[in-house]
């Protein structure tokens, strides 16, 4: 092989490797940008489940007709719970595996079941087309019904 051949084929070699790494480097970016964007957007509705559930004013104008507006700040108060629990569950701080320990602690809370007998279908449909979120909702829901399997009392 001549020493130029072999200088450009270096050259090359160095070239892709370049490629590669930047490439990495680029969906590295995109996904730490998603996660970025997804807490912001995450942190906004935490906000706005906050005033909803210790502003009666502000609760009175979004709860639902026939709910007692102070029911629906409790509920709106455990919705702020699970969308901070679905947000660490999102960036990977629930520990693989322990998803169901933490929903069936969510669930031990009766205002828990009751905000997921009355909002668990809704939030189900949210989760459509989403595989992460539509099994952080079927652990929940798993949770609820064992609960109520456990407890029938509760029921």
């Amino acid at each position: 092989m001549k020493l130029t051949t072999a200088v450009l084929a270096a050259g090359a070699a160095v070239s892709l490797a370049i490629a590669v790494v930047g490439t990495a480097r680029l969906r590295q970016d995109a996904r730490h940008q998603a996660e970025r964007n997804e807490a912001l957007l995450a942190g906004n509705q935490i906000d706005w489940l906050s005033q909803m559930s210790t502003s009666p004013d502000l609760a009175e104008i979004w709860k639902p007709e026939g709910m007692e507006t102070e029911e629906y700040m409790r509920l709106m108060s455990t919705n702020r719970l699970l969308c901070m629990f679905s947000l660490r569950d999102r960036l990977g701080f629930v520990p693989k595996g322990r998803l169901p320990f933490f929903a069936a602690w969510i669930m031990k809370s009766e205002v828990s079941r009751r905000y997921w007998k009355h909002f668990g279908d809704l939030r189900a449909q949210e989760a459509e087309g989403d595989k992460r979120a539509e099994h952080f909702t079927r652990m929940l829901d798993q949770a609820a019904q064992a609960h109520l399997h456990e407890h029938p009392a509760a029921a």
